[in-house]
């Protein structure tokens, strides 16, 4: 950041005194809006007597796989200065080389674009939601230049633009470099503005949906809530590179769920329908989203520095990035009271199910499951997986690790927490913007917990690929753990019928009662204990009159042959939380300070 405003501060300065540094000029317009076209005009200047590579993105700030943004891109034509036509080769698919140019070139193409979330963008008669990456092509060996852009909004007299970008004129807008302006969505629509100061600095949401004025004035006070608290636990909001931090919104129903964080905004989307109200809609991702100012966008891992535009981005520390903050997500929105104390200790059981029950723990641990990101972060392939036994989500991963170690912090010295434990992450890493690695975490936790604590903590959970006692943890803050369902009889794997038979409707899962019969994913499942499953609308009418340990058959056709297995049932290993009615004053005291708002 401090590098960042020191470019734009001097940047201004040369300006001000009536000199220009080169800059990059984007221009973007809608005619053709309604179908999700638009117009793209780029002009480079003072160029090297060389070839000029310009390319298109293969990545997105916030995500880690390619997305190859390339693909919608078309006429493409290059011109110089005098407005004659230059010579454009393809080297590979997301470059086009210009050769002949005299130090200028114009360079134009159509985008077509028809998504709108956190990664890709839609042009269309009710907005403009823009992806950068997804959007604009730029030049390589330029990236430092400052970057001007024009959005053309005669298309819609209402529209209007909301953006990090810092504002210069009318709808002219500023980056001081490429990556800044890569990582700065826009979203161009008649939307509801709402602004606020927060210690002297201004905290705006561009709500982008069909509701009332006093709706969004209430999901507007929800938002602040959540900026409040989330400020309180690491004592103070950054400094934002122009003074002021952005909510995108748009909820449309012709949007698609998503979220996505940036430096001094965030991009959150969903497929709103007209008549829905709008409530607390999306307000999960809101808290995640903002939690990330701190945690991703400055306390940053060092993996992702510099974030890399035309390859994928692989970090070990997402666990704690994305994970971490999925921890705060739901704890941020009971301390501001938009979700109840019950709802928010009932819903750790989904997490803590999730982990738990994966399989995906005997073969990576926290670190190389956010490895994998590259390859499960909407990335997209044909050929199938076996995810659902070797990968478990580094958010979920992460979120249960976070509770763990807050309740083990408390248990251990109820003057130790996680909240303590981020803000010194924030003093140390944060503020002045130095890149970490996972050592430097499990250093850090050694200075606020001491060594002992730390080792045990890292060796076992994050080195490894052990499980904390969450029963014993959760029963320290008057929170019971216990079997949703007790003596049920499960199969191991969701069977759905469909046409008379049955079909696993995903991969066996490892260690299951049909994994273990050997039965698999193409299999056409007849009968279970001599029912058909053409006389039942779900196995679970067949297995409710048994218990685990009872043996039963399963005739099966594979490839047209009938096979029939014997199998073992087991017991169903899903838990639930609640708040506890009979813990004692020492545990309500350690859940109130947990779940207090600060």
């Amino acid at each position: 950041m401090k590098r960042l405003l020191l470019t734009t501060f001097l940047t201004l300065c040369v300006y001000a005194l009536g000199f220009s540094q080169t800059a990059t000029k984007y221009e973007i317009s809608f005619d053709n809006a309604v179908h999700h076209e638009a117009k793209i005009s780029v002009y480079f200047d003072n160029l090297e007597e060389k070839v000029l590579e310009v390319r298109m993105s293969r990545t997105s700030p916030g995500r880690y796989a390619l997305h190859e943004f390339a693909k919608n891109v078309y006429n493409v034509k290059a011109y110089d200065e005098d407005g004659n036509e230059l010579n454009v080769t393809r080297p590979n698919p997301h470059q086009w080389n210009v050769s002949g140019h005299n130090g200028t070139v114009r360079f134009e193409y159509t985008l077509f674009a028809n998504r709108g979330d956190g990664t890709y963008s839609q042009v269309d008669e009710v907005h403009a939601h823009l992806n950068m990456p997804a959007t604009f092509a730029w030049a390589r060996d330029y990236e430092h230049r400052p970057i001007e852009i024009t959005f053309n909004t005669d298309f819609d007299q209402n529209w209007k633009v909301a953006t990090q970008l810092k504002h210069l004129e009318g709808n002219k807008f500023y980056a001081p470099d490429l990556a800044y302006f890569l990582d700065s969505p826009v979203e161009i629509a008649d939307f509801h503005l709402r602004e606020q100061k927060v210690d002297g600095q201004n905290i705006r949401m561009a709500l982008h949906t069909h509701a009332s004025d006093e709706e969004v004035d209430m999901y507007f006070e929800n938002v602040m809530a959540i900026v409040q608290q989330q400020r309180d636990v690491f004592g103070e909001l950054p400094e934002f590179d122009y003074g002021e931090y952005t909510f995108l919104n748009c909820y449309m129903p012709n949007a698609s769920g998503d979220g996505m964080e940036h430096r001094n905004s965030t991009i959150v989307t969903g497929s709103k329908p007209m008549d829905q109200e709008l409530g607390n809609y999306r307000i999960g991702t809101i808290a995640h989203e903002f939690f990330h100012v701190w945690n991703v966008e400055r306390i940053r891992p060092a993996s992702l520095e510099p974030f890399d535009f035309e390859e994928a981005n692989m970090s070990g520390e997402l666990w704690f990035a994305e994970g971490f903050t999925s921890y705060y997500t739901n704890l941020t929105l009971v301390r501001a009271g938009i979700i109840s104390e019950q709802e928010y200790v009932e819903g750790l059981a989904g997490g803590i199910n999730y982990v738990s029950n994966s399989p995906g723990r005997n073969y990576h641990n926290p670190i190389e499951m956010s490895y994998q990101a590259p390859f499960v972060d909407a990335a997209r392939s044909v050929d199938p997986t076996n995810r659902e036994n070797t990968f478990i989500s580094y958010y979920t991963y992460g979120s249960v690790l976070g509770l763990a170690l807050d309740l083990s912090l408390r248990n251990e010295d109820d003057n130790l927490n996680l909240d303590e434990f981020m803000s010194l992450v924030w003093d140390k890493y944060g503020k002045d913007e130095i890149p970490y690695t996972v050592r430097d975490i499990w250093d850090a936790l050694s200075d606020y917990a001491g060594e002992e604590f730390s080792n045990e903590f890292f060796k076992r959970y994050i080195y490894n690929s052990e499980l904390p006692d969450y029963q014993q943890l959760l029963e320290t803050a008057g929170v019971s753990l216990e079997k949703a369902n007790p003596e049920k009889a499960v199969l191991g794997t969701s069977i759905a019928i469909e046409n008379g038979v049955g079909k696993l409707r995903t991969n066996a899962i490892v260690g299951s009662p049909v994994y273990e019969a050997g039965i698999n994913r193409n299999d056409e499942i007849v009968s279970i204990d001599g029912v058909l499953l053409s006389d039942v609308e779900s196995v679970d009418e067949i297995l409710r009159a048994n218990k685990p340990g009872d043996r039963m058959e399963i005739r099966f056709n594979r490839m047209e042959e009938e096979l029939t297995v014997e199998i073992e049932l087991a017991e169903d290993p899903v838990i639930q939380t609640k708040l506890d009615d009979t813990a004692g004053s020492v545990q309500r005291q350690r859940r109130g300070s947990w779940l207090m708002n600060k």
